[in-house]
């Protein structure tokens, strides 16, 4: 890539794809151009990583394992790498799979913890289900944080010069689609512990699009034409998200805007292995009388994951599944059974891609009194229904979205079968004059990591950009001043903070009015999203709504510092102002009459 053609910046550009089930690393050498030997643009970090026991092996993915081992339990020579990093937890092949074997020490889907909003996502909670006595389990937080300091190490571990480390590179680190602000603002700050300071964000579903045009190089144009709606599907180990990307035409020029984004769906390989396990299980308790417990149940989890892997890329029929035995007749031994070929038809196919109409939509989970805590997965497992819901929730040609080519990402289309119902399933929805069809050659496992290294550098001038800005509206609660009635709430009201598609490095002033802002006491703050109102604008109040239109989000307890001449419990008014920064976090500011603003997602006042 010759000078000319990239705006100035460190050597690299690094995109790193912070996976629930894989991570990995792609980047761009900008001092590197097409004359150059061997020269490709967009390159894949192999990974140092143990493998076996004592055996350090390098791939291209690395398992977002972690495997906190007890005290004695490795030695140093077991657990070597080419590279300093934490030995107080193993990561990757074979943390993954020494945790299939000891459940109680192994890490897993913490990602999905990280956007949990009914946990304490700094607390050590993780592993979930382990005694804090036997383990010393770590934050959500804290697992990102670890990931990426590894990730940092294995890429230091390949370059000589300072200049080069990944600290000092551009990183283009990417999060769900329906991550937000909090979980956003989680992961940036997980980067800044693990040392990577030049950080921007980037939605997954645009990662992989843009690895798609990274690919297809200049014959995209011959696959996508003005008026093309592109459905991008995908289904992670521990999300599935939606998103819709338009063709237009601008003076000529072939344009492309992200119209859509769809709900946080907490649905993907982690739900199709625990279904997968509940097969196994009932084969074991009817063909051999086995019965498991609550330790080799999550065991039996993680194996079901590796099974269905081997079943969806390989010609087997079968792939054998087994946990290591209990109780004084079993030490030593393990419990075996297999996955069919038909299971995967029945559970996958039928459970997760059903046959089913655009009018058909995700059951809802009947409330319960008292239920366990844990990750809130969606109560139903239909992601055709899924889909069917967010398209119909766009306003777009007659009340639903027909997209005209679909983009598939995520490690569990690798199995044919999958991409090949949801096209007929989705496909049965489209007018005859606008048939679905699939984009060719995507990459499932490193299309995420290989698009943010390609955006990293159209950010520096070179190549087509997505237009996008926030995946949803934000609002602010605003408490109604109203005399106070005996047995009812105050009424909420929802006061538009950012709209839709707000571009990144952007600030808006929301509206003129005064609200009067409690400092010096600790307050509640709430905070409400929406993918479906896309025409409010920042000021607008809501004095109702539906549970369809808005989500509220994780609210914020704060206590916000006293100015000189300020008491506790003061009312201070201010007007508001909203920016979305360039690593693609939301900021809220609270601007009192002297000029003094309050950022109130970390507690933060800042002199104007």
């Amino acid at each position: 890539m010759s000078e000319e053609e990239v705006q100035e910046g460190p050597p690299y550009v690094v995109g790193i794809d912070l996976g629930t089930t894989h991570c990995a690393l792609a980047f761009v050498d900008t001092e590197l151009g097409e004359e150059d030997e061997g020269f490709e643009e967009v390159q894949v970090l192999q990974i140092s990583q143990l493998v076996r026991s004592g055996t350090v092996g390098e791939e291209a993915l690395l398992p977002s394992f972690l495997y906190l081992p007890g005290e004695h339990e490795l030695s140093d020579d077991q657990t070597e790498l080419p590279f300093d990093t934490d030995q107080s937890s193993l990561v990757g092949v074979f943390a993954r799979d020494q945790g299939t074997k000891v459940p109680d020490r192994g890490v897993h889907s913490s990602k999905s913890w990280l956007c949990h909003s009914g946990v304490d996502r700094r607390a050590a909670i993780l592993p979930w289900d382990s005694d804090p006595a036997e383990v010393e389990k770590i934050s959500p937080l804290e697992a990102q944080i670890r990931l990426l300091k590894y990730l940092r190490a294995a890429w230091d571990s390949t370059v000589e010069a300072e200049e080069h480390t990944l600290a000092k590179q551009d990183v283009y680190l990417t999060v769900p689609a329906s991550f937000d602000p909090t979980a956003r603002e989680l992961t940036v700050e997980a980067a800044r512990a693990a040392g990577l300071e030049r950080v921007t964000l980037l939605e997954e579903p645009q990662a992989a699009f843009y690895a798609w045009l990274e690919q297809a190089g200049e014959e995209w144009r011959e696959q996508l034409e003005v008026g093309d709606l592109v459905l991008v599907l995908d289904v992670g180990g521990g999300t599935t998200d939606l998103s819709l990307i338009a063709v237009r035409e601008e003076e000529g020029n072939l344009t492309l805007e992200r119209v859509a984004v769809g709900e946080h769906l907490l649905l993907g390989g982690d739900n199709m292995d625990l279904a997968l396990a509940h097969v196994a299980a009932k084969r074991l308790e009817e063909e051999k009388g086995k019965t498991l417990d609550a330790w080799q149940s999550r065991a039996l989890w993680q194996a079901c994951r590796a099974a269905k892997e081997k079943l969806l890329t390989g010609k087997k029929d079968t792939a054998p599944v087994s946990v290591l035995g209990r109780g004084s007749k079993l030490i030593g031994g393990s419990v075996k059974t297999e996955l069919r070929r038909e299971d995967l038809d029945a559970i996958l196919l039928e459970g997760f891609f059903p046959s089913c109409t655009k009018e058909d939509r995700p059951a809802k989970r009947r409330a319960i009194g008292l239920a366990e805590i844990g990750l809130p997965f969606v109560a139903d497992a239909g992601i055709t229904r899924h889909v069917a819901a967010f398209l119909a929730a766009q306003d777009i040609e007659d009340g639903f979205a027909h997209p005209t080519r679909i983009l598939f990402n995520g490690g569990v289309f690798k199995g044919g079968i999958l991409r090949e119902r949801a096209l007929e399933v989705l496909g049965s929805w489209m007018p005859e004059e606008h048939p679905l069809s699939a984009l060719d050659g995507e990459d499932l496992d490193l299309a995420v990591a290989r698009g943010a290294a390609h955006y990293g550098l159209i950010r520096r001038g070179s190549g087509l950009r997505i237009r996008g800005g926030t995946a949803r509206s934000y609002y602010v609660g605003i408490e109604s001043s109203l005399p106070a009635v005996p047995g009812m709430p105050t009424p909420l009201k929802a006061l538009c903070v950012a709209p839709f598609g707000m571009e990144e490095g952007t600030s808006v002033q929301v509206g003129e009015r005064e609200f009067s802002l409690l400092v010096g006491e600790q307050a509640e703050f709430r905070f409400l999203g929406s993918t479906t109102r896309k025409e409010d604008q920042p000021g607008q109040i809501l004095d109702r709504w539906s549970d369809e239109e808005l989500e509220e989000l994780a609210p914020l307890d704060v206590t916000l510092p006293v100015a000189e001449g300020q008491e506790e419990g003061s009312a201070v008014p201010v007007t508001l102002r909203s920016t979305v920064t360039e690593i693609g976090t939301l900021e809220v500011h609270c601007v009192s009459r002297e000029g003094e603003a309050y950022k109130l997602e970390w507690n933060v006042r800042e002199q104007e």
